[in-house]
């Protein structure tokens, strides 16, 4: 304590960081669950299914975000994996849920070794991203059309929350304090709750506080070969690799093995719970860093993990009330939500090499039908590596 102006500013209230923290969290509470919800109820998952799996999703990552901001004093907020999680959604059509988390085992264990042994770049070069990506937007682009149904079922309704995300992506100051997701949440329920619905009702008629279910995994080859490395690609590549540029963009030196190693250590306790796969979040840490001191950008992580925890532990408050919105309000929000994504998935998949193989992996995904009881997204791969080996093989000696 030699410099009493530093000391002075460590010891501040730490406003800027719980603003930032409050509203990543508000990003990640809303449409990110819509998400879960959506794959959840596609695949036949019941309500306390639903909510052991929202209550590990938010409770545990946030202990693990509060564990590693503090150990590496920078902001490391930990989540799941949006893109996994609608890959599931997929494979519940095919699979039962304990083969799922089996398949959730076997991801977390590859993740351990990929980030012991520091693999992990060598992994992800294994897979060309653009095909990759093709799968992905293969299963992203049902999202898209849900929303787009979504105006015929309550034209009102989506057109409201459509329009705040168009008018907040717009203005880009208005972005910084207020995210346009938010404000398609804000306005929906303020839409649900000018036509009378009953979701406050039906909210609180329910259990509040978390009752985890354990579930035992069962391992069996499918759910190994359609999940398995998919989900590892969408931890690695897809979210991992985006939170990684945004901190690093922000100056800080996130630690890339020790951020695999602790995905998958935390994924082996949170898919006996019912959730997917964690990862290090690229929008939360993106509002985590967007302003305030760089030194202090790992409270807000902290700060983000402490509010993660509240709301899993009160996760069947939160699922009895989203699941007594409207279809078309679910569906809105999670198409809205997925739209980057979505674009960015096009993008990556379409942009330069590789893009008959994205295209075959794309439109295999999207028929969407499973050959040997194994689903379309890992039939997506297969064949859009092999389209790529016999039409695109300059792209491999390219290295690309």
């Amino acid at each position: 304590m030699t410099d009493g102006t530093s000391s002075t500013r460590g010891s501040r209230l730490p406003v800027d960081e719980t603003v930032n923290a409050f509203v990543a969290f508000l990003f990640a509470a809303s449409a990110p669950v819509a998400i879960i919800l959506g794959a959840g109820l596609r695949g036949g998952l019941s309500e306390a299914d639903l909510s052991s799996w929202i209550f590990a999703a938010f409770a545990l990552n946030g202990a693990l975000s509060i564990g590693m901001s503090i150990l590496y004093r920078q902001p490391l907020a930990f989540f799941w994996t949006i893109p996994g999680t609608v890959l599931v959604g997929s494979a519940l059509q095919t699979l039962s849920f304990a083969e799922v988390i089996g398949a959730y085992v076997l991801t977390a264990l590859l993740l351990v070794v990929l980030g012991v042994t520091g693999w992990v770049r060598a992994a992800m070069d294994n897979l060309p991203m653009p095909i990759v990506m093709g799968m992905v937007a293969g299963v992203f682009v049902e999202f898209g059309l849900d929303w787009i149904r979504a105006f015929r079922t309550d034209l009102v309704l989506v057109a409201a929350m459509t329009a705040a995300f168009v008018i907040l992506t717009v203005l880009p100051r208005v972005q910084k304090v207020f995210p346009p997701m938010i404000g398609v949440l804000v306005v929906g329920l303020a839409v649900l709750a000018m036509q009378g619905g009953d979701s406050a009702q039906a909210a609180g008629s329910g259990q509040i506080v978390a009752q985890p279910r354990f579930y035992m995994p069962v391992f069996t080859l499918a759910a190994a070969l359609e999940l398995v490395v998919p989900l590892a690609i969408t931890v690695i590549a897809a979210q991992n690799a985006q939170g990684i540029v945004i901190l690093r963009s922000a100056g800080h030196n996130p630690p890339v093995s020790a951020i695999t190693t602790a995905c998958g250590g935390a994924s082996l306790i949170t898919s006996v719970f019912g959730s997917v796969s964690s990862c290090l979040t690229g929008p939360s840490n993106a509002i985590l860093v967007s302003s305030g001191r760089k030194d202090r950008h790992w409270l807000a992580a902290v700060i983000l993990g402490g509010f993660a925890i509240l709301f899993g532990i009160f996760a069947p408050f939160v699922t009895n009330l989203l699941l007594a919105t409207p279809v078309a309000f679910l569906s809105t929000l999670a198409g809205l939500a997925l739209l980057r994504t979505l674009l960015s998935a096009f993008q990556t998949a379409f942009a330069t090499s590789f893009s008959m193989g994205a295209l075959i992996a794309f439109l295999v995904t999207l028929a969407g039908v499973p050959v040997l009881n194994i689903g379309a997204p890992f039939w997506g791969l297969v064949f859009g590596v092999l389209a790529s080996l016999v039409l695109e093989r300059h792209a491999f000696a390219k290295g690309r």
